[in-house]
């Protein structure tokens, strides 16, 4: 079909490897402006690779805007890219320097991209400030718990989890949530995209499709889209959801971000959530509650979970990632009584379990209450930056952003009324030393909240937020004048 040939022994992924070819043939044109590329399926067919590893690299295309996909249309190459790309992206094709972020990657260091100049500030969201976690205690407690493990806990255990963490995690989850939920409810993930996974395979029936939030986190949603599901998309307001246009759709499966919408913030209010219940159990549907980082809540006391409500419709997904580190990969869902068995079942049969030892320090780290004192701390540590990240916009811009989900999280969104932000504009920043997110980039519908952008402030220190506040006024004030 193309004629690609992959290294399959070279350090670069196979996904990165197609995204720089597919980069290099449009960049000399083999492939034109508006050209149809095979399917995720077929080309994956063609070079015997995993359709995840395609999907990918589609991912990082479109990212860059070199094609573009819309739902029921092949994806296209995208118009007005041609072979002057090169000039901008040197160096592409197999065995070529890694491209991330706007810079190119070699073993000798950073290059600049194009006329770029490396990043001063990352805005990116969802990165916890790993410098503040206490490595050093947990690197003693992993060696401590581990060497009390009974040698027959060095082989294949539990396909539910390590079973004294889960018991932890359902006193936390009481503590801090007002979750009732038993140890035996409670199944350890890899991650709340693992849990997806693993959710899109015993959940796939008919219709096939999964209703879920516009925008959202398109992430999550690739990992059902790779099973074969079909998106329903459904808009987002300040406050989450708009369940009054839930509409007639016979999705059997849901995902929403109730308690921090991700990404534009909005907290579910108790009517949208009855809404949404009452519309799962008319189509007899499961709720996947992704509680991504509720954790973090700087007024009022914490949110319900939806799972309260109804803890036999709603799965609910929690993470470690944002509260510790994301290299720890433990996560954790609460799974209704009718899903418990065909969970272990492909558990057994794909990964069968998380690393054991990990789950040993965490057990412990939680029963000594190291936990909650390093949440408490980190809760402290991030609201100080939120309120550095508030006075130095309004020194910035005034009263002309609006600002959205600045209430808990780890970024807000930030309206400028008329502006238009897309992923040209990104380009535009990174050239300028500011990395930065659009909300349209989360969006499955393009257009409804390209007004907004999303800065992530947790991980940066205060002088880094008030210089890349500056950084985006020059940016914005460039892009005007260039538009």
């Amino acid at each position: 079909m193309l004629g690609i040939e992959l290294q399959r022994k070279s350090s670069v992924s196979l996904s990165r490897q197609l995204y720089m070819e597919f980069v290099g043939r449009i960049a000399d044109g083999r492939l034109k402006s508006g050209e149809a590329l095979p399917s995720t399926r077929e080309l994956a067919v063609e070079l015997g690779v995993s359709r995840n590893t395609v999907c990918e690299a589609y991912e990082m295309l479109m990212a860059e805007e070199y094609i573009v996909s819309r739902q029921g249309a092949p994806t296209r190459v995208a118009h007005g890219i041609g072979p002057n790309i090169r000039s901008v992206i040197p160096g592409i094709g197999p065995g070529s320097p890694d491209v991330r972020n706007g810079r190119i990657e070699t073993g000798n260091g950073v290059k600049n991209l194009g006329s770029g100049r490396p990043a001063e500030v990352d805005f990116h969201t969802g990165r916890p400030d790993l410098k503040a976690f206490p490595m050093q205690r947990w690197l003693k407690l992993m060696y401590r718990t581990s060497s009390l493990l009974k040698p027959e806990q060095w082989g294949y255990t539990d396909l539910e989890g390590f079973l004294p963490l889960r018991e932890e995690i359902a006193r936390w989850l009481l503590r801090s949530r007002g979750i009732n939920a038993a140890p035996y409810e409670i199944f350890i993930t890899a991650g709340t995209t693992h849990a997806l996974h693993i959710l899109s395979e015993i959940l796939f029936e008919p219709p096939f499709e999964i209703l879920a939030e516009d925008p959202c986190h398109l992430g999550m949603l690739r990992a059902m889209k790779i099973r074969g599901y079909s998106v329903v998309s459904r808009p987002v307001d300040e406050h989450g959801l708009m369940t009054s246009q839930l509409g007639s759709s016979m999705s059997r499966l849901i995902y929403v971000t109730p308690s921090h919408q991700f990404p534009l913030g909005g907290i579910l209010p108790a009517n949208r959530r009855s809404e949404l219940i009452r519309y799962a159990a008319r189509n007899n549907a499961y709720i996947i509650e992704d509680d991504y980082d509720s954790e973090f809540r700087y007024g009022g006391p914490p949110v319900a979970p939806l799972h309260t409500m109804d803890p036999g419709r709603v799965i609910y997904a929690g993470t470690f990632s944002k509260i510790l580190f994301p290299g720890l990969r433990i996560g954790y869902i609460i799974l209704p009584g009718e899903l418990q068995d065909r969970w272990r079942y492909m558990r057994l049969h794909s990964d069968v379990q998380n690393p054991l030892f990990e789950q040993a320090a965490l057990a412990e780290f939680m029963r000594s209450r190291q936990f909650d004192r390093h949440l408490g701390k980190m809760r402290k540590l991030y609201g100080q930056r939120r309120k550095i990240l508030l006075d130095a916009l309004k020194a910035e811009f005034g009263t002309v952003p609006q600002y959205w989900g600045d209430a808990a999280g780890l970024h807000l969104a930030v309206s400028f009324p008329g502006s238009i932000f897309n992923r040209r504009f990104e380009r535009h920043c990174r050239l300028n030393g500011l990395i930065v997110q659009t909300a349209d980039r989360h969006c499955i519908n393009k257009g409804a909240h390209n007004d907004k952008l999303l800065l992530g402030y947790g991980h940066l220190e205060p002088e880094d937020i008030r210089k890349g506040t500056s950084l985006l006024r020059a940016c914005i004030e460039s892009w005007h004048g260039k538009n």
